[in-house]
């Protein structure tokens, strides 16, 4: 990076993408219920979170390793452009078969703004000021998660789900002008192997699984078909790890694993990922069909989410330095199961405060059990891997996702409202209280020596 790089400029451009990424997720899950509402298509109402996560854990990779080859300038236009792309035609959507392809069209965008934004700050900025910027690109994601709701509710309550797939075109439109006339650089070209057969091979393996889940909730039973794309799911995954272990430069670099701290790390890490796309994505669900609120009363309800989890995040932090991280992440997996359990006690009469108390528990958890695990990855191994460390890592939470959303559909009901969605969802919720428990036990093989040695250096 030369001195003509204007930092205050790029910075604001990072901030304005990442928070359109971080808001997307908040924002659609408050507005789904009225989307199915117009469109139809109940059965693939999972489809539209969990083809967005997936393109995002695919793409993200890809952009990563695009970047040191062309530039994060060039890289970081066309993803926001493709995202732009997305979100625009997703607010034109007049199926929920054209919102699903739409919806991947804008992952595969955001996979751009997930990673590109801290790779430059890393670029542009010394490493005295990084950890600076770095706190306040995640702050970002702590204001998005408590606008999100709340602004997702209120579009959806006074004008339409439309635009909160609109309101992305002018913000991004300003984060591209700002980082292209203020991100100067000189392109080292380095030669590096991009893993597109690892790439390609797990997406059809994950895409192939995914689409057999939805047929298997719509014919309720095991087909030839649902048979063969399983069949197609495993051998692929096999497949994948194959490639994996030969591959120069994997997307999945499967030595990491020989780490305890990064397979306990991840293993967990997949559990909590799905717990919270589920969380997310249903307590809004509940709030509108079981209990009969609106979009924004919904909002409110996941508002003390937003507000706990980076207090707990901070807290994690000031632990550290007393107790080991395996003792955190159980106390924080706890807490998250405490939570589950309030959502399995949920009923259609339930308060809106109570289950404020409900959501403000589950976001404390997560504060404080992911932030454990990513310093648990982050200080058990080298500098020169570590960002493939952290890129493991993040990609199975989001996997985690991915799948979590479209397994717990399965036993969603396709009438989203009445007794029937309040019995499917305390099923689901039923689950999260297990994978719960098993993260429990996962985050336990921490509470070794070993693991107080690391939290203290």
């Amino acid at each position: 990076m030369n001195q003509e790089t204007k930092q205050k400029s790029v910075v604001f451009a990072l901030l304005i993408a990442t928070f359109l990424t971080a808001i997307e997720g908040t924002i659609v899950s408050t507005a789904m219920p009225k989307i199915v509402e117009d469109l139809g298509g109940s059965e693939l109402y999972t489809w539209v979170i969990s083809v967005y996560l997936l393109a995002i854990v695919i793409s993200t990779p890809v952009f990563g390793k695009l970047a040191d080859l062309f530039g994060r300038r060039i890289m970081f236009t066309i993803g926001v452009s493709i995202f732009l792309a997305g979100s625009m035609f997703s607010g034109l959507s007049q199926s929920m078969e054209q919102l699903v392809l739409f919806r991947l069209i804008q992952g595969i965008g955001a996979g751009a703004l997930t990673t590109l934004p801290f790779t430059i700050i890393g670029d542009v900025f010394t490493f005295e000021m990084r950890a600076k910027m770095q706190g306040w690109m995640s702050s970002v994601w702590g204001i998005a998660g408590i606008t999100g709701p709340l602004a997702g509710g209120f579009i959806v309550d006074t004008i339409s789900w439309h635009w909160i797939f609109y309101m992305n075109l002018p913000f991004g439109i300003v984060s591209l002008f700002l980082l292209w006339t203020s991100l100067k650089e000189n392109i080292e070209k380095k030669k590096r192997k991009i893993d597109y057969s690892g790439i390609f091979t797990f997406a059809v393996s994950i895409t192939a699984f995914l689409y057999a889940l939805t047929l298997l909730k719509e014919q309720k039973h095991v087909t030839g078909g649902i048979l063969t794309l399983l069949i197609v799911a495993a051998v692929g995954i096999s497949l994948f790890l194959w490639i994996e272990s030969k591959a120069e430069e994997p997307m999945l670099p499967l030595t990491l694993f020989k780490n305890r701290f990064i397979t306990i790390s991840t293993i967990a890490g997949f559990m909590l990922g799905f717990i919270l796309v589920a969380v997310t994505f249903y307590i809004p669900l509940w709030v509108q069909g079981v209990t009969g609120l609106n979009a924004t009363m919904s909002g409110v309800t996941m508002l003390p989410m937003s507000i706990t989890w980076p207090f707990a995040a901070v807290l994690s932090g000031k632990l550290m330095a007393k107790t080991s991280i395996g003792r955190i992440t159980v106390m924080g997996i706890s807490v998250i199961t405490a939570g589950c359990l309030g959502l399995v006690l949920l009923t259609e009469h339930t308060t809106v405060p109570l289950m404020m108390i409900v959501t403000a528990m589950i976001g404390f958890g997560f504060g404080l059990s992911l932030t454990a695990f990513t310093v648990a990855v982050q200080s058990s191994v080298e500098w020169k891997v570590r960002g493939a460390a952290m890129g493991t890592f993040n990609l199975m939470r989001n996997l985690g996702q991915s799948i979590g959303i479209a397994v717990s559909g399965l036993w969603l009901s396709d009438q989203l409202s009445g007794h029937a969605l309040e019995s499917s969802l305390h099923t689901v919720f039923i689950i999260l209280v297990i994978l719960a428990v098993s993260a429990i036990v996962t985050a336990g093989m921490l509470l070794g020596e070993k693991g107080r040695q690391l939290s203290i250096n």
